[in-house]
């Protein structure tokens, strides 16, 4: 179970908890990047992502993957992916190791009525929400850096991750790694802290709902029960936290890519932006309250997918870590 839970605690130390986190996370992101590189098209894109509308690059989810398959290669659908990858084993290891340790103390800090099954999401809400936040700020310059290799079109601005991270350092210094960090922590503490308090939740309503099979001693025999639960369960839980925060996950991909219009001319229309707020005004004047809502649907895709694979891999690292100390 992800989280400290008393019954059921694993003899687990934080470095084995990173371990399980860095590979939920490298498995996760080799997976899903091709739907990442398409979300972020449809975040940047200005004009609307419609069948009926041939302004813009990008109409559709099949459209949109065929049209970068045929312009680019297949090679483009993992755009971005070394920086991505590695975002995403720094993200797993901090995030995890975070969360364990902060349910655990928190834990053993509340009142005896918060400590029941029902209360269990709203604390792993605020610890999920605390461990995503933590692992945001270690890992912002490699999202600033792969959201630029991904948006970038054809001619290249930037030909590999050292001459992308050079140019982007004479840029504005350390800042240009930071852009968008605020609507970024503003969409990460809630997305995390709703991505760990579904699943908790629905944790809890498959232990009472779905009948608890008969499962051998051994660890395969485990795993099987925690596959199933794990993924479905994740799945949900990404599901529900996207849904949640997206608009915000839009605004952040927006303003990550201000300073580098050049490269995206290719696109369509170029829109610059002074701030947060003027992202927000300029968003709903030209493009309507759907604009908010770009990329939503390889987006969910991908958080269902992504919550489902992170969560299932974590679990059955945690449990073979755990195993092999018996």
């Amino acid at each position: 179970m992800v989280g400290f839970t008393p019954e059921k605690e694993r003899n687990l130390t934080p470095i084995d908890y990173g371990i399980a986190g860095a590979v939920s996370g490298a498995v996760t992101r080799a997976l899903v990047q091709p739907l990442d590189v398409l979300k972020i098209r449809f975040q940047l894109q200005v004009e609307p992502v419609k069948r009926t509308v041939t302004d813009g690059k990008y109409h559709s989810v099949l459209q949109g993957f065929k049209t970068i398959y045929q312009e680019e290669g297949a090679s483009a659908l993992w755009k971005g992916h070394v920086p991505a990858q590695i975002l995403s084993v720094l993200y797993g290891v901090v995030q995890f190791t975070t969360f364990e340790y902060l349910t655990k103390h928190a834990y053993s800090s509340l009142p005896s009525q918060m400590k029941t099954e029902k209360a269990k999401p709203v604390y792993h809400f605020f610890c999920g929400g605390l461990a995503g936040s933590a692992a945001t700020l270690v890992v912002q310059p490699m999202d600033v850096l792969r959201t630029r290799l991904i948006a970038q079109g054809e001619p290249k601005t930037y030909t590999g991750t050292t001459q992308a991270i050079r140019l982007m350092y004479k840029e504005a210094g350390l800042r240009t790694f930071y852009k968008g960090l605020l609507p970024t922590l503003l969409q990460l503490f809630p997305y995390a802290g709703f991505q760990f308090g579904f699943y908790a939740l629905f944790n809890s309503m498959w232990k009472y709902t779905i009948p608890k099979p008969k499962v051998d001693k051994q660890v395969t025999g485990r795993h099987k029960t925690v596959i199933s639960q794990a993924f479905v369960c994740g799945a949900l839980s990404g599901l529900c936290a996207k849904a949640a925060i997206y608009p915000l996950d839009m605004l952040k991909k927006r303003l990550q890519v201000q300073g580098f219009e050049e490269a995206r001319k290719s696109f369509g229309k170029v829109q610059h932006y002074k701030g947060l707020r003027h992202c927000i005004v300029a968003v709903i004047r030209e493009e309507g309250l759907v604009g908010f809502y770009k990329g939503l649907a390889p987006s969910l895709l991908k958080a269902v997918s992504a919550a489902a694979i992170i969560f299932t891999s974590y679990e059955i690292t945690c449990d073979i870590l755990d195993a092999s100390k018996s």
